[in-house]
């Protein structure tokens, strides 16, 4: 079914092949003391998209169509993190640190859990990725694989970074690509703006942009 609102023209999308990438939802780049914060941003905007992830989460789920989650999280002895990634964020608050949600962005630690409200369930794939790309070192290729799919509507944090390069890593690997525009942000309004402008320049040259209720509604 066409989503007529999608930009740069209207996205076909397929309701067998789709799933739905949920990008980095953590608490270390949402709640206050994360990895976020640390960088000295205002983590109020990424919250503040949290019940439309979820609407949009919950209307692939009701469709039955896959969903997946991403995590950015490193192994505790940081060996899959490069050494410019650990130089980022101020002193004693860098990945690996000790921080009121355990050691920031390390896997297992509190931090580095997607938010409860967006809590996946039991089945649902849920990728820890060291990079900012959800491909880079991680079995997402093979699952989208097994699972059949051709399209992807991408949700999450943040648009300019995870988002994008996960998105352009698909774009290149042959998949379409949709970006539900209202279910992700930046801690910078002008870095999601350029960003929607550069994915659907050029005829989609990186893909489309939407509303979650044009997604949904084409879903259903």
């Amino acid at each position: 079914m066409a989503i007529a609102s999608a930009l740069p023209f209207p996205f076909a999308l397929d309701t067998s092949r789709v799933g739905l990438v949920v990008i980095d939802m953590q608490r270390d780049f949402l709640e206050p003391g994360g990895f976020g914060e640390s960088l000295g941003n205002d983590v109020r905007p990424l919250q503040a998209i949290v019940p439309t992830v979820a609407t949009l989460i919950a209307g692939f789920r009701q469709a039955g169509r896959p969903v997946i989650h991403t995590r950015e999280c490193h192994a505790p002895d940081l060996s899959d993190c490069p050494q410019p990634k650990l130089a980022r964020g101020a002193p004693g608050m860098r990945i690996g640190d000790p921080g009121p949600m355990g050691r920031i962005l390390i896997r297992g630690e509190p931090g580095a859990e997607i938010v409860p409200e967006l809590a996946p369930l039991p089945g649902e794939i849920v990728l820890d990725k060291p990079g900012k790309g959800a491909f880079h070192a991680t079995p997402l290729q093979a699952e989208l694989r097994r699972l059949g799919l051709t399209q992807l509507v991408l949700a999450g944090v943040t648009t300019e970074v995870c988002v994008q390069t996960t998105m352009r890593e698909a774009n290149d690997r042959g998949y379409e690509c949709l970006l539900a525009q209202d279910a992700t942000e930046s801690y910078f309004p002008e870095f999601k703006a350029a960003t929607l402008a550069m994915i659907r320049a050029q005829g989609a040259i990186v893909g489309w942009t939407a509303g979650t209720d044009a997604i949904l509604e084409a879903l259903a």
